[in-house]
Parts: structure tokens; sequence; C-alpha cells
């Protein structure tokens, strides 16, 4: 162990323990000429090897009460009856000119007394010749004082009872308490660091062009450099796992042929729920689940013949009165949806598949599974002679580029597709199937108010469950908890 498999460091401080054993870490800089650092780095590696063992002890310290009084209320008392040259004087005349409140001045005869530089009697206080020397208080105020801070660990036992009394008092010292680490050598490191001296510590350790070209390293000593040692980690900036999450599924649509999409995450009621045959009295549509804004322009407002259409079939389907003022109010996007059948009416006689990526806001409790704000993805696919079949393909082969094999179909519901699907993928590490994507073919209703004679096949989901089901989390929260921990140290490529 003392040959080539101890690195300088480590026998620097293998050296330092030996002669003084139990030393303070913060110390051994200055014993080794190593920077602190350094020092604490060798410590690790000796401890691992078994040779040094590290504990902690509690050092309690005293000061002085930041901009407080030093001076005692007692010796306050004695200044000012010398000062007005009154050897003796009555309480009741006393407190007509004393600096401080009544409570101290019961306390500061208490203790004159007691230090023998007063007598009381019959309400009169008079001086004693003892008075000029400190009390035992004094002493140690003026001690602590001087020192800035003094360990308990350095108080003898008078002055520990001194200083009990002086924590009773208010105002005057503060006790504070600090961890200390020391390092001691283990049985194994003392056989060690026996056969260790001091010549063998100095090592050149940096080859140097000098060195070389003066051919002074042929009689030089190189330190060791140990290939195993753990190489220091340091916090560079890196990419937030979501938005790896993001950018991998962008590939995956890039990579089926789909084209992406983007717009604005304020929307008029026509547009998140109207267009989407979601009828005006929908309990989706209320202040409790979404978020709805005062003023401002519409954004893209449709065309008058998309608004015709629309306002027939919620007359005829659902059989109410559709009011064009209800659809003009401005709302934060509750999904995708609205930029994707933005998109489709402003390309209504071509073939396409695209996809988006965006916030979306529900007005939810914030729980381990919901958040008031999240991202949702979606993809949208155009063409004739689609059917649920192509829809079910489409899903397991994004799914299989995530990674995940298993997936079924439950039949389900939503207002704008008929038929609708929620996807199902089982999880092996908890053993469930979780609920992930809700899937469909756009209504007639839809389609058909946007001048589409064809089946629209769509599907989305929010992307944070994807998230937690890939970086193993419990709680879609921790991925906006800012953890620094969990930032650095997730695996970028799984």
């Amino acid at each position: 162990m003392s040959g080539p498999n101890l690195h300088e460091m480590e026998k620097k401080i293998l050296v330092a323990l030996y002669a003084n054993d139990n030393i303070l870490i913060e110390k051994l800089p200055s014993i080794t000429n190593l920077a602190i650092d350094q020092a604490r780095r060798a410590i690790e590696w000796l401890k691992f090897k078994g040779l040094v063992t590290t504990f902690e002890e509690e050092d309690v310290r005293i000061v002085i009460d930041s901009g407080k009084e030093t001076k005692l209320p007692e010796r306050m008392l004695i200044d000012l009856m010398v000062g007005r040259g009154q050897m003796a004087i009555s309480i009741k005349d006393f407190v007509g000119f004393m600096p401080f409140p009544r409570q101290a001045l019961n306390a500061a005869i208490r203790h004159a007394i007691k230090n023998g530089w007063i007598t009381k009697e019959n309400g009169i206080i008079k001086t004693s010749g003892s008075f000029n020397e400190l009390s035992d208080q004094e002493k140690l105020l003026k001690k602590i004082s001087e020192n800035n801070v003094i360990s308990v660990a350095n108080l003898n036992n008078d002055e520990m009872k001194t200083l009990e009394i002086l924590k009773k008092r208010p105002n005057y010292v503060i006790e504070k308490k600090e961890k200390k680490v020391l390092a001691r050598l283990t049985e194994n490191g003392k056989n060690v660091a026996s056969t260790l001296n001091t010549e063998t510590m100095e090592m050149t350790v940096r080859v140097t062009s000098e060195l070389i070209s003066s051919g002074k390293w042929k009689s030089s000593r190189f330190s060791h450099i140990d290939v195993g040692a753990d190489v220091r980690n340091y916090p560079f900036g890196r990419v937030h796992p979501l938005i790896d999450l993001f950018n991998e599924i962008r590939e995956i649509f890039v990579s089926m042929g789909f084209s992406e999409i983007d717009g604005n995450v304020i929307q008029s009621c026509f547009w998140n729920f109207d267009v989407l045959f979601t009828p005006q009295d929908h309990p989706a549509r209320e202040m409790q689940d979404t978020f709805y804004l005062d003023g401002g322009i519409r954004p893209n407002p449709p065309e008058q013949m998309v608004i015709e259409n629309v306002s027939k079939f919620h007359t005829t389907e659902w059989k109410y009165d559709w009011k064009k003022e209800e659809s003009d109010k401005l709302v934060l996007r509750t999904h995708t949806t609205p930029v994707t059948i933005q998109y489709l009416a402003s390309h209504s006689s071509e073939e396409l598949m695209i996809f988006s990526i965006g916030k979306v806001f529900r007005n939810e409790k914030m729980s381990y599974k919901h958040l008031m704000e999240f991202h949702q993805v979606e993809g949208v696919a155009n063409a004739k002679g689609l059917n649920l079949r192509h829809l079910m393909g489409l899903q397991k082969t994004f799914y299989s580029k995530l990674g995940i094999k298993d997936v079924k179909f439950w039949p389900t519901y939503f207002p704008y597709t008929e038929p609708s699907l929620q996807s199902m993928v089982y999880v092996e590490k908890i053993g469930k199937w979780v609920e992930l994507f809700g899937m469909g073919i756009f209504r007639p209703e839809v389609t058909h108010s946007i001048r589409i004679s064809n089946n629209v096949l769509a599907w989305g989901g929010g992307l944070e469950r994807i998230g937690i089901l890939r970086y193993g989390l419990d709680d879609v929260r921790e991925f906006y908890d800012n953890k620094l921990s969990w930032l650095r140290n997730e695996v970028i490529c799984r």
C-alpha cells in the first residue's frame, strides 16, 4: 500500500496525520502545502482504501450579541453613582435619572450586592470599596470581546459557571454551534504511514518544456497518476430532459412522413370548442375547466361560410340556439386541436400528415398527475380511404419508435371524433396497463364544416405523461421543481 498505489497527495496526508492525530481537515492545507480541495480529495481516496477515517465534533462558540452594550447594568449603576459623587443614594431618587428600565435596575442591584460592590438597607444603596475590581462576568465578557469569538472548550470550570449565568441574562452573549470534521488514521493507516517519510513527499508533478529541454527530467522523480480516480464533475448546462423527449418525438413524426405546425396559445371559443362540435353548454367550457381572457382581438377569425356551417350543425344536431357572441370569447387553448383544425381549414383541398407540440392550459387542481399548464402532442392525417385500421397502425408505429411494444385500444367518447379510442400501453416497471393517448376519426360535423370530405385521423395526449413513464417519476410536478441533482444526473441516452 505504501508503494505506487498511493498518490503523493495521499502520502502527504498520511505523514501529517501520523505526526498529528485527529486533525481538523481545514488545517491540513497549512501542514501539507496542499490546496483545500486537494486535501479533501486525498482524504476521500484514503477513506476508500481504509487508511483514514473521519468524524464530526460539535464546536460551541460564544460571541458578543451584535450591537448590544457590553457594559453590565451593575457596572452602569456604580459608574452613575461615582460620576455624580453620590456614594449613597435612595433607590427612589436613583429611578429619576437611571438610563435603563426598572427591571434592569433590580437586576443591577442584585448582581452588585452579589459582587460586594454595594450594600442595601431601608431603600438606600451604598458603594463598597471593592467595586473597582472586575466581576467574573465582566472578565469573561472582556475575554470574549478581545478575541471576537471564544470556544467553550477553551473555558475553565469557573468560566463555564460564569457563562451559564451570562446566558441567562438577555442580549449579552450568543451561543453558536458549528460542526467540525476531523480526520485520523486507522490502524492500517498508521502501519502504512510509519513507512513513509517527508523526503518521499517532494516529487515533480508537472512536466514542462524547460524540464525536458534541460535534461533535468533524467534526475527528477515523478508522481504516479491514478487513472482510475474519479474525475471531477463539472455542472455544465444541458437541455432539460423534457426538451430531449420533445425533440425525440419530433424526430419520430418526421421519420413517419409528418410535418410540424404551430399556432397561438390564445384562441377563440369558436376554434377551441364550436368548430369541434362541442356544444356551448358543455361542462368543459365552464370557468372551472377553462381560462377565459378579457378583451383582446380574436386571432384567425373564421370565414363566414365556416361560421354558418358550424352554426347549422349545432342547431340541427344539438338542438339549441347557437350564439355567435359565445364563440367570440377568448380562452387559453385547452388542447392543440384548434391549431390543427385551422390548418386543415386553410388546406382543405390537400392530403397531408401534420403534427404539433405545444403548451395547453386547464383550470384544474394541481396534483401528482395534473398540472394547470402542460404540453400536448397531436398527430393528424388527411387522405382518401383512411380508416380506423390505419389509425391504430400509425399509433402502434409511433409507440414502437418510443420503445413501447405492448399496446391495446379501448373504445371511449370524445365530442369531435367518432369512432373514438383510448390507447393503453403496458408498463413493466409497475406491472399495469396505463392510459396514454386519445384517438379517433373526426366527425363529419367537424370535417364538413371546413369543407373536407375525407376521413381525418387524429390522436394526441399529454407529453408529461410519457415523460413520467420515460424517466420513472411518481409526480408530474418533479419536471418543474428545478432540482439540479436530477437535471444534471438524468441520462441523455437511455
